[in-house]
Formats: structure tokens, sequence, C-alpha cells
């Protein structure tokens, strides 16, 4: 058994079982000699039974019993306590006969400790270094998260636009509709018309390039019936009458396109031009 250097709490233990071995010898002593000394008073004394004789015999053999027990089993502790003593001087004598000495050992420890100062600073730098790079990832997707919205904020204004000019298409798309619609029933109230020109004025109307009807008037120069006198209309944008190509050229053609612009009176437009070529012919 190995055990440390004594302390002072041991040297108090070894101290205090002295003691109690000490007065365990006393307490012995004293129940001998009063033992010794009742025994010679009961040779003294007849009257005494021997029963209480054999009383004094047992309980100074249970005394004896207990000092012998209790002294076995503090000199088997101290026994112990000094072979950890002497184990003890043995190692610390081993100990200083290393050849290593205390400035080498020191040494030693003092580059261990700074091998750790080392890796703790490199340890250090890295995660600095991650950091960094943490926060340069943090900042670019900050800036990409900045762009996005950016870029949703011009999707949403493109898809007003677009559902602005959809609605504005749909407005346009409507109102060509019923233009489309008038027209129609503007040529039907035409072609009515030409029908009963062409049947009293030999008027005949034929629709050419360019979305432009040509009208042509026959029965006008009394000596070539079948000569042709035309002209060619058309809407414009504003959706007004437009007049041109006239054969033979008429100088007042223009002059009456103002006034069917402004009567919308297609049918006198018609007449007046009628007048126009015959006048022509007469002239």
């Amino acid at each position: 058994m190995k055990g440390g250097p004594p302390t002072g709490t041991s040297k108090s233990r070894l101290e205090l079982e002295r003691s109690e071995l000490e007065g365990a010898l006393e307490v012995t002593n004293f129940t001998y000699e009063k033992t010794e000394a009742e025994s010679f008073s009961q040779g003294q004394r007849a009257s005494l039974s021997y029963k209480m004789v054999e009383d004094e015999l047992a309980l100074f053999d249970k005394s004896i019993n207990e000092f012998w027990n209790k002294f076995k089993n503090t000199l088997s502790d101290t026994s112990c306590q000094m072979v950890g003593l002497r184990d003890t001087y043995k190692d610390s004598i081993k100990a200083f006969a290393v050849p290593l000495s205390l400035s080498e050992k020191l040494s030693v420890k003092l580059k261990e400790e700074e091998r750790m100062v080392e890796m703790f600073l490199e340890y250090q730098n890295q995660i600095c270094r991650q950091n960094k790079l943490i926060q340069e990832k943090k900042d670019n997707l900050l800036k990409l998260i900045a762009e996005v919205k950016g870029k949703k904020q011009e999707l949403e204004a493109l898809t007003a636009n677009i559902q602005d000019l959809k609605e504005e298409y749909a407005r346009k798309k409507e109102t060509i509709s019923n233009a489309n619609k008038a027209n129609e029933e503007r040529l039907k109230r035409l072609q009515k018309s030409a029908d009963v020109y062409k049947d009293r004025l030999g008027l005949e109307i034929r629709k050419i390039y360019g979305d432009k009807l040509q009208f042509i008037f026959t029965n006008i120069d009394p000596k070539h019936p079948e000569s042709p006198f035309m002209f060619s209309l058309c809407l414009n944008e504003a959706r007004d009458y437009e007049v041109s190509d006239s054969a033979p050229h008429l100088e007042c053609l223009e002059e009456f396109q103002e006034n069917v612009r402004k009567t919308n009176n297609f049918s006198a437009f018609l007449a007046n031009v009628r007048k126009a070529f015959t006048a022509m012919v007469y002239n």
C-alpha cells in the first residue's frame, strides 16, 4: 500500500490512537488491580458467593479481549501508514533522481503552454476569417434580397401597365367593333342608294384597292351615253369622307367634300357631283 506524505491530520490521528491505547492499558491495569484486590478481599471475606467471583472474572476477560482486538487494529493501521510513508519516501527519492532538472521541466511546460497559445490564436484567426466570410455572404444576400425586391416592384409595375394596356386594348377593340358595325350599316345604306342611283342616274359603285369605293356615272354626255365620269371615295382615320381621283378632274370636288363632312348628306353630294360633270360636258 502506497500513500502520500503524512499530513497534520494523519499525525493527529496517530496521536489520538496512541492516547486511546494508553487509556485502554490503564483501564486494564486498573481492572486487574481491582480484581486482584477483590480476590484478596474474597479470601478474607468468606461470606461472598462464588457467583460474584465468576461475574468479575467474565468482565475481566471481556475487557482483555476488547483491548486486544483494538490493539491489533490500531497496530495494523499504523503499520500500513508506515509502509505508505516508506513508499512515499522511495518515490520522492526516485523523483529527485530523474535527470531532468526543475528548470528543464518548467521549460518543457512553458513550450507546451506556448504551443497551446499559438493553437488558440490560430483558432481565433480562423474564427475571425470565418466571421468575415459570413458577413460578406450576409451582405451579398442582403444586396440580392434588395435587388429581388426591386425586380418585384418592377414586375408589379409592369403587370399593372400590362393590365392597363389590356383594358385600353379592350376599349379600342370595342370602339373599332362599334365603328365597323356603323360602317357596315353605312355601306348597306350606300349600296341601297347605289342601286337606286344606278337605275335612275346611271351610277355604278365598285370596290377597288385601298378599301376605296369608285363611283362611275354614265348617261351624262348625250353624244356618248356610255362614257364614264368617275371619282373615288374612302373613309380616313377620323372616319370622315375623303374624295380623290376624279376623271375628268373637277375643281369643285374639294368643296363638295367639305360640305358632305359637315352635313353628312351623301345623296346631295352625289347629285352635286353629277351636276358638275354634266355642266362640264355642256360647257
